[in-house]
């Protein structure tokens, strides 16, 4: 591990970095999966919304 010696004879140590590398943007294949899954989660919702207020407006 790389020290630092600070002023009063102090000891300073540092993480090793770990390597940048360059995001990928997502492929054609990629966005529609997002598409789908998105489209599929706001359907999933909707469902528990309606289900919630089917329940709560039974007497």
């Amino acid at each position: 591990m790389p020290y630092v010696d600070e002023e009063g004879g102090r000891l300073n140590n540092y993480a090793i970095e770990p390597k940048m590398y360059e995001a990928k943007p997502p492929t054609k294949e990629e966005k529609r999966n997002y598409a789908i899954l998105g489209a599929l989660a706001a359907l999933f919702v909707g469902g528990i919304i309606a289900v919630a207020y089917a329940v709560s407006t039974v007497s």
